[in-house]
């Protein structure tokens, strides 16, 4: 360098502090050390290679070129990962489904108002709008907190998050499970049999006149859907009791549990809409409710199974190859 050395360094020295700066103070000096180096090494190189001396232009460009001295310092810093790009779709996916059920009540609750006029609908919007759909920003808000706990929590315990194969899981046969299955099935049968028999067992025989009169079923049930109902309960002990001894689900069994789990869901939808069940409204409204919300649940497991179903194709270029 020569009769301009002086202004060159002070471009390189602001260039390596405003990069330290960027830095912990525990790691800054070191980098600021190493990094000047480095520049000089390159700068001296630069012009060598150009055969002529270092000069105001040579330097800056190598400095611009160089880069941003807070990309520069980032490449110095661990690089600091709120969400985990892995958990990235899944974030994506739950923040958009999360904020659809939060709009989707929301705007649900204000077009209940009455509308009359134009200004009845802007109204109602605006206040959605502004109450609903600005304040929703909190669930991805709390969706970051929550992943990058969780990338947290990963990082610091990977043992944690090690991959185990779930094969053997999804075919073994949880066998307290399957006997817990089989006696709440048999006290299924018994209510239905005949319901009353419960307030007979919890109050032997000295419940109200009306406890007896809700729990007693009406005669088109009795003769039409129940015995099937019956029939398909008692069905699913023998399954039962095949895998409990066993050990495992089959495939074939898991498609028996699949078709029996559907006809049953088909019988209740049946039941509901042909008639009462019970002699009491109140019962057989609240009988119905349940069937109701067992059949959703159940087809809502059978859409998220097929959902998660992966079924690879045959890969073409494997079979190429060999």
């Amino acid at each position: 360098m020569h009769a301009n050395d002086t202004n060159l360094n002070e471009l390189i020295e602001n260039y390596v502090s405003d990069v330290g700066l960027k830095l912990p103070r525990a790691q800054r000096d070191d980098v600021a050390f190493e990094l000047r180096a480095l520049l000089h090494e390159e700068l001296q190189a630069k012009a060598d290679a150009a055969g002529r001396p270092v000069d105001a232009a040579m330097t800056m460009a190598l400095l611009q070129a160089f880069g941003h001295p807070n990309e520069v310092a980032a490449r110095y810093r661990p690089i600091l990962t709120i969400i985990d790009p892995a958990d990235g779709h899944a974030f994506r996916r739950i923040t958009l489904i999360g904020l659809a059920v939060i709009w989707c009540a929301g705007l649900l609750e204000v077009v209940q108002q009455p509308i009359n006029s134009g200004w009845d609908i802007l109204t109602p919007l605006s206040q959605w709008w502004l109450g609903v759909v600005i304040p929703s920003l909190w669930w991805p808000g709390l969706l970051v907190v929550g992943f990058a706990m969780a990338a947290r929590s990963r990082r610091r315990r990977p043992h944690a998050a090690v991959w185990t194969p779930r094969t053997g899981k999804r075919t073994h046969a949880n066998r307290i499970a399957m006997a817990a299955g089989i006696v709440g099935i048999l006290c299924g049968v018994f209510v239905l049999i005949e319901p009353r028999w419960l307030l007979d067992v919890v109050w032997q025989g000295r419940a109200a006149q009306e406890a007896y009169t809700a729990l007693t079923y009406a005669e088109p049930f009795r003769h039409r859907q129940a015995p099937i109902l019956l029939a398909l309960l008692l069905l699913n002990i023998p399954m039962l009791t095949a895998a409990i001894l066993g050990g495992r689900w089959s495939v074939n069994m898991r498609r028996m549990e699949t078709a029996l789990s559907l006809i049953t869901c088909s019988v209740m939808l049946w039941t509901v809409l042909d008639g009462p069940v019970f002699m009491a409204d109140s019962s057989d409204s609240t009988v119905k409710f349940v069937m109701v919300a067992i059949v959703a649940i159940t087809l809502i497991n059978f859409g998220i199974q097929a959902f998660r179903r992966v079924r690879p194709k045959p890969d073409r270029g494997v079979h190429a190859q060999s």
